[in-house]
């Protein structure tokens, strides 16, 4: 009998635990409800200083808080919008895609990761070309976009890059290029890394023909492309506290078993020993671009105390 009742008592106590567990995920259920009743996307928590921002104030602010300065990622178009004039801009090779050179494959396909990337980004890959008038002057541009596979460089991108550098010669235009990227596509393998030394020799070309190249770089531009075109402008301009580096802190500091200097690697650090020469907030990147277009150019242009000529 004592063997029974304690059957019963044990019995009891799991229904017990089990009404409890109900009655919690009830609980939860509705709370769950209740913060689903505030829209997604309607607040961003800022990185730097974890204030909560309203979404729409934010995109206002193109995308920099209001209230420490932090600088998000940019949408490409969005940065488009932003410095070239309305309805001038001309995009390039739109519909050109990447191939799957040497048929890779990890946890999943290549070719299913780019098909994967152009539904999530709404692109065909990791860079818009094109040409547009920025403050009336007729100019190339190119705006990685880190949200398709990280920005990352494969052998469209460097087609594309090229194919824009080269049209720019033979219009007469400067180019801007604008990177935010992880560096050289892995899964392309040679391929992508190739892409470096293409980019950068036709580069040398528009140097030649004596055609301003102004490199602006974005939180984060790393790896190959750091190594490569980015860094090769005649006037290299970042946005403020972006990570601009080939290898990241850790590997470095694992390499060379020693602590990094603080801010390492981030843009004020950069302009300090010299690889910067220019920080820029987004507000005023359009009107500092046209600024140093036209004195490299020759012409006449604004500091905003009256019209200025270059020559003088």
């Amino acid at each position: 009998m004592k063997f029974c009742f304690d059957l019963e008592m044990l019995i009891k106590d799991l229904c017990l635990n089990e009404e409890i567990k109900m009655s919690e995920n009830k609980q939860e259920q509705k709370s769950n409800k209740e913060k689903r009743s505030v829209p997604l996307g309607v607040w961003n928590k800022c990185d730097n200083c974890h204030e909560i921002l309203y979404a729409k104030e934010l995109n206002q602010n193109k995308k920099v808080c209001a209230i420490c300065g932090y600088h998000f990622k940019f949408d490409a178009w969005d940065r488009i919008n932003l410095l070239i004039d309305h309805e001038t801009f001309i995009e390039y090779d739109h519909e050109m895609t990447s191939a799957d050179p040497i048929k890779f494959e990890d946890l999943k396909m290549y070719k299913d990761r780019i098909k994967s990337a152009m539904a999530k980004s709404g692109r065909k890959d990791a860079v818009i070309t094109g040409e547009g008038k920025l403050s009336g002057l007729k100019l190339g541009l190119g705006v990685m976009d880190f949200s398709f596979l990280g920005g990352s460089m494969g052998s469209v991108v460097g087609e594309k890059l090229t194919r824009l550098i080269e049209n720019s010669i033979k219009e007469k235009m400067p180019v801007i290029i604008v990177s935010t990227s992880g560096g050289a596509r892995m899964q392309e393998s040679m391929c992508s890394l190739m892409q470096m030394a293409k980019v950068s020799a036709t580069l040398a070309k528009l140097s030649e023909a004596r055609l301003p190249f102004i490199s602006v770089l974005a939180d984060p531009t790393t790896g190959g492309v750091s190594a490569s075109f980015a860094m090769l402008g005649d006037i290299n301009m970042a946005e403020p506290n972006a990570l601009i580096a080939f290898a990241g802190p850790r590997v470095i500091e694992q390499t060379i078993r020693q602590k990094l200097p603080e801010g390492f690697q981030r843009t004020e650090f950069l302009k300090e020993h010299g690889m910067i020469d220019m920080i820029v907030e987004r507000e005023n990147m359009k009107h500092t671009l046209s600024r140093t277009l036209k004195i490299l150019l020759n012409l006449n242009y604004s500091d905003g105390k009256g019209v200025k000529n270059a020559k003088n």
